[in-house]
């Protein structure tokens, strides 16, 4: 447990100094892999992944059992997964307080020892008192920065609380279905003889009871099935697309919604990303479900780059944003964000959206996606476009439970925006 509490530790601190907690772990497996057992690798990501969403009530906690402010981060993070540990993992109480401070020997710090022993047993005595006593402290309660429980609570004033737990939760695993190699009934039937539990959402999604690697999953190789988040995968759905269609897809790494428009009948498709290793990712994607697309590593917002002036029939414009609604997948945004980073992101949706309706021809259809909750990239966002721009008409959204194109994140899938617009 000392080597788990260590790399989760790191990874904490990698975190609150910056940097992306999947980045963060990838670098971990590169560097320190080949030691670790797949039960270490799991733990390890689990911890710090618990770590990072619950941060807000740790560092609460971990403020009411210090005399001073820990300046130490590394002490610091090793004290908030000890006590994530304590709270949320099966692993017994004294096993989790000796392993830290073996830990906080192991890194160099032996003269805490006692510190580190002392703050978690106090820990352990007092915590449901602690528990009581922070309830009342918004952001130790729900585990998100202040401004950001504000925002949500004043454009969701009847949902503000169901949203801030969904974001808390861990993500369902859903798989979409590959169309044009196996159906919905058959894959289950493979799952279960698998001994896998799941259960169909519809036509083309499977949601897995347990998350679970891929390598797991039957025909997985083979491309009967990619792991897509059902609010994700009404993109493709609304765009209505046929092989008589061109089709753009801007911003497209890691190409689960290019697959699944080729997987719905799509044949004309390109595929844009500005970054090109993420696109090699997008072309590893279609490889394995034997499909291709017109790959472009470009700035889609620089027509001058890559445009030849021949209109698309559809555009899916799936914009930068906040991820405000994919925080349960990426805990780390919640933290990293700031409140003046969604007017700077408003503003890159505003021009994106302007120079990709260039590209659409009279009659055609621009999807505008986002992943996030927060009104200013979203209903604002095409409200302010269609002012400015006569000829786009909003057009009806055939999509499950949502309020005007806003999915919230729930347990069936993630935080989504939709806008479908006709270009007249």
């Amino acid at each position: 447990m000392i080597v788990i509490q260590r790399l989760a530790g790191d990874a904490l601190t990698a975190v609150l100094a910056g940097r992306n907690l999947d980045q963060v772990l990838r670098k971990t497996w590169s560097k320190h892999g080949a030691k670790l057992t797949p039960a270490e690798r799991g733990a390890i990501q689990d911890i710090a992944f618990g770590a990072v969403r619950g941060y807000g009530e740790f560092k609460a906690i971990l403020q009411q059992l210090v005399a001073k402010p820990i300046t130490d981060a590394a002490v610091s993070s090793l004290l908030i997964v000890a006590l994530y540990q304590l709270k949320h993992t099966r692993a017994a109480d004294h096993a989790v307080v000796d392993h830290a401070v073996q830990t906080i020997q192991a890194i160099g710090k032996p003269q805490l020892k006692g510190f580190v022993n002392g703050v978690l047993r106090t820990y352990l005595r007092q915590r449901d008192a602690l528990e009581l006593k922070l309830a009342s402290q918004p952001e130790a309660r729900y585990s998100y920065p202040v401004w950001w429980i504000e925002k949500i609570k004043t454009q969701y004033p009847d949902s503000w609380q169901t949203i801030l737990t969904a974001g808390n939760a861990h993500p369902p695993m859903t798989l979409r279905v590959n169309q044009r190699k196996t159906s919905v009934a058959a894959y289950l039937n493979l799952l279960t003889t698998a001994g896998i539990a799941a259960n169909a959402m519809d036509h083309q999604a499977i949601t897995l009871t347990r998350a679970m690697s891929t390598d797991s999953l039957p025909g997985f190789r083979d491309g009967l099935v990619s792991v897509q988040d059902y609010s994700a995968q009404q993109a493709a759905r609304l765009l209505d697309v046929n092989p008589d269609l061109r089709v753009l897809d801007a911003c497209a790494a890691p190409g689960g919604k290019t697959a699944h428009l080729l997987e719905l009948g799509a044949t004309d498709v390109t595929a844009i990303d500005v970054d090109g290793e993420r696109l090699e990712s997008v072309a590893k994607n279609l490889a394995r479900l034997d499909l291709s697309a017109s790959l472009v590593a470009a700035d889609a917002g620089k027509l001058e780059s890559w445009w030849h002036k021949r209109g698309f029939d559809r555009v899916l414009c799936d914009v930068p944003c906040t991820a405000s609604g994919v925080i349960r997948r990426h805990p780390d945004i919640k933290w990293l964000r700031r409140e003046a980073d969604i007017a700077t992101f408003a503003q890159q949706q505003a021009r994106l959206l302007a120079v990709l309706w260039r590209t659409l021809s009279r009659g055609g259809k621009l999807l505008y996606v986002t992943c996030s909750v927060f009104r200013e990239e979203n209903q604002d966002q095409i409200a302010d476009f269609c002012q400015r721009h006569s000829d786009a008409a909003p057009l009806p959204l055939l999509l499950p439970d949502h309020q005007n194109g806003q999915i919230l994140p729930s347990a069936l899938g993630d935080g989504f925006y939709y806008a479908l617009l006709q270009k007249n």
